[in-house]
C-alpha cells in the first residue's frame, strides 16, 4: 500500500527550521515530520534567506509567489 501525501504546515516548517538550527540531519527531520527525505531536502531549498540558512517564514511565502 502506497503511503498518502502529506503537505507540510506552517507548525511542520517551524519544526523543520528548528531541527535544521540543531544540526539535525535531514533524514531525522523527515521522520519527525512524517514525509519524504526527498520533501525535506525540496523544502530546505525552497526557504533559504540570503545567509543560507533555512526560514520557515520564507518558505511559506515562497508557496504565494
Amino acid at each position: 500500500m502506497r503511503k498518502q501525501y502529506k503537505k507540510l504546515t506552517y507548525e511542520d516548517r517551524l519544526t523543520i527550521e528548528h531541527m535544521k538550527n540543531e544540526g539535525k540531519p535531514p533524514k531525522t527531520i523527515a521522520i519527525a515530520t512524517g514525509v519524504h527525505i526527498a520533501t525535506i531536502y525540496r523544502e530546505l531549498q525552497r526557504g533559504i534567506d540570503d545567509e543560507g540558512h533555512y526560514k520557515a517564514e520564507l518558505a511559506q511565502q515562497a508557496l504565494f509567489r
